[in-house]
């Protein structure tokens, strides 16, 4: 998995499921992913080893892909915003008549703003 991938995945699992993670887990998690703070920075500020705060980050990564398999919120997640976004195109599409097409189109839109609070 290339860097860029792993950072976007970790960033997804933890908006889905960060909650699900001990405060202790989701501070740490943060200031390493969100952060951006070496593994050495967040070793000294929280008084523990490098690899510590490593295996913390790795093990809630870990738990947090175990959610995923069992829940798939991800997954679900972008299955109804890639819905959405064909019932947007459909609807400017010039296929359907024009009063149906605006109410389409506005119920495309109000899911993906859901979808992104």
């Amino acid at each position: 998995m290339q860097v860029m991938e792993k950072i976007v995945e970790q960033g997804l699992l933890y908006d889905f499921y960060g909650s699900l993670l001990t405060r202790h887990q989701q501070e740490i998690y943060e200031k390493v992913v969100y952060e951006n703070l070496s593994l050495n920075e967040v070793a000294e500020t929280e008084g523990v080893s490098k690899q510590a705060v490593h295996d913390l980050v790795r093990r809630c990564t870990i738990i947090m892909r175990g959610y995923e398999e069992k829940l798939g919120m991800i997954r679900r997640f972008g299955k109804i915003r890639e819905a959405a976004e064909r019932l947007k195109l459909l609807a400017g599409s010039g296929e359907i008549p024009s009063e149906q097409s605006a109410l389409l189109q506005k119920t495309a839109e109000e899911i993906l703003k859901d979808l992104e609070s």
